[in-house]
């Protein structure tokens, strides 16, 4: 696929297999939000990968009770992509760097033939005991980073809409 139709034909999916991903295309996805553009090259987005299903129904459990509801807010995605960045450096764009990361992963994961969806909640979630437990046991300080989002990650369960028709008067051209 190139690179224009992939950027294109990228579509939130909001309902998914419970089919496993496998951990080489895992690593793809995150090897491609890993080299997004940083400000200043700082590198600052941190991705952890969520396959254990009861730490993914844990920290789904967390998301609908910020957002207020009783459903999956991740729509029965195997594969939660967490995504922080570093707040140890000066760095003012470490929100603006985890974003650039997550899309760069949603477009890898269209590429590769796998459907995502980018949810919140992750900047709230950091104060839940579970993100804490998390970062501790992966020898990381929850307190050194900041929650950008999460990224749902699967196979699609049903066909994917179109796109739909663009807003006028979102683009202009100044000569």
């Amino acid at each position: 696929m190139d690179a224009l139709t992939c950027l294109m034909t990228r579509r939130s999916v909001r309902k998914y297999k419970d089919t496993p991903v496998s951990d080489d295309l895992i690593e793809q996805i995150i090897d491609a939000g890993l080299y997004a553009a940083s400000g200043m090259g700082m590198q600052t987005p941190t991705v952890i990968a969520i396959t254990n299903k009861s730490l993914r129904n844990e920290i789904a459990k967390i998301n609908a009770e910020i957002l207020g509801v009783s459903s999956d807010p991740f729509y029965g995605a195997p594969v939660i992509l967490m995504v922080v960045s570093s707040i140890k450096e000066q760095q003012k764009t470490n929100v603006e760097d985890g974003s650039l990361c997550l899309g760069n992963m949603m477009l890898a994961a269209h590429a590769l033939g796998l459907a995502t969806c980018w949810i919140n909640r992750c900047r709230e979630g950091m104060e839940y005991p579970c993100y804490q437990e998390l970062f501790k046991s992966l020898s990381l300080d929850p307190k050194s980073f900041v929650g950008v989002g999460h990224l749902a990650l699967g196979y699609a369960d049903g066909s994917i809409s179109n796109a739909a028709v663009r807003k006028n008067d979102r683009k202009f051209i100044v000569h």
